[in-house]
């Protein structure tokens, strides 16, 4: 196929050094030329953006299963889903924002784990509070996935379609959405830490009364 394509640049090129030495020729029948080779190019960027976007699949069906394995506790495992994103854009090393951006996903999976499991073993909160704070976590596990899918989407993009200045763009709004999440999740983690507190409180309390009354 290489043997072929190479025969067919060379007639290409010599078809274009005859409309050169032929005067007579039309200037359309050139731009002709020119447009064929200039699709030849095309062809060739295309088959590279059809291969960043089959290795930006196998990056991104391995970050799931690495969140996968991160939500079971393996917090190893980001590093694997940051060096394939390093892998496949050698070029965004240098921008910090993207080990960011996985660091805190995992930040945000553990820290909503701890808080999850100190709810529901407080005993300070009823079965439909409880059931909320899960619904409020996996929404927001679910939409941090979507930024990985975002930011996977961004680096393997091709050049034709993302300037460096728009993909670096791209990054920092990724960037600014997780650490939204993880903001949110602080403060929604710290108010029901708060009211565990305040509802056992009230229970020593009420605890306390009862047995000075018992003593009465």
């Amino acid at each position: 196929m290489k043997k072929c394509r190479k025969w067919f640049c060379f007639y290409l090129c010599s078809l274009f050094f005859l409309f050169l030495a032929a005067p007579g020729q039309s200037n359309a029948q050139a731009k002709e030329l020119a447009q064929l080779a200039l699709n030849i190019e095309k062809l060739a960027q295309f088959k590279q953006i059809l291969s960043d976007l089959k290795k930006g699949y196998e990056i991104l069906s391995g970050g799931y299963n690495t969140i996968k394995n991160i939500s079971q506790g393996n917090f190893q495992l980001h590093k694997v889903f940051l060096d394939g994103l390093m892998e496949v854009n050698p070029a965004i090393k240098k921008y910090s924002r993207v080990a960011d951006i996985v660091n805190n996903q995992v930040l945000l999976v553990k820290e909503y784990k701890r808080a999850f499991q100190y709810a529901k073993e407080s005993g300070s909160f009823t079965i439909e509070e409880i059931e909320y704070m899960g619904r409020v976590y996996g929404r927001l596990f679910d939409a941090s996935l979507q930024n990985l899918d975002d930011l996977v989407t961004v680096i393997t993009a091709s050049n034709l379609r993302m300037s460096d200045e728009e993909r670096l763009n791209a990054i920092d709004k990724i960037h600014a959405e997780v650490l939204d999440k993880l903001t949110f999740l602080r403060h929604f983690n710290s108010s029901n830490t708060v009211m565990a507190i305040q509802r056992m409180k009230e229970l020593k309390e009420v605890e306390r009364m009862r047995s000075m009354e018992g003593l009465k």
